[in-house]
């Protein structure tokens, strides 16, 4: 594989210029030495951590953790590394319950529409009621 620029990691990774520079300023990517001409470039090495970046984000992780996770790799720490993965399934448990629910009352909103009748729409009605904190 050649040499990439930052542009071409960038398309490589699916993310924006941008990103890859925000990534470096978080320490998720390294910042490659430049060459004699003032270029930058990156290789297979950058490309892998790029996309390990953002499946880490695609599973929710947030950056603090991936930078953690990063750490716990070099340093073999698996026993840490499977906690983590554990303490994001527990939260991603509780978000499909929560949407789970969500769906569920939806759902009968949509049936109680369904049924038409007098007065306003069930759907309408339910997102206009004033909220307990309110």
């Amino acid at each position: 594989m050649v040499a990439l620029r930052i542009s071409e990691l960038a398309k490589q990774g699916g993310v924006g210029v941008e990103t890859v520079r925000f990534y470096q300023r978080k320490g998720l990517l390294a910042s490659p030495a430049g060459d004699a001409a003032g270029g930058r470039h990156y290789g297979p090495d950058d490309v892998r951590r790029l996309r390990y970046v953002r499946g880490a984000q695609a599973a929710g992780f947030t950056l603090a953790e991936i930078a953690e996770l990063i750490h716990l790799d070099r340093i073999d720490d698996r026993p840490r590394a499977r906690e983590m993965a554990r303490e994001r399934i527990a939260a991603l448990d509780l978000e499909i319950a929560r949407l789970e629910q969500a769906r569920a009352s939806l759902s009968r909103l949509a049936a109680d529409c369904a049924k038409g009748g007098a007065g306003p729409c069930p759907i309408l009605a339910a997102f206009d009621e004033p909220t307990a904190s309110a």
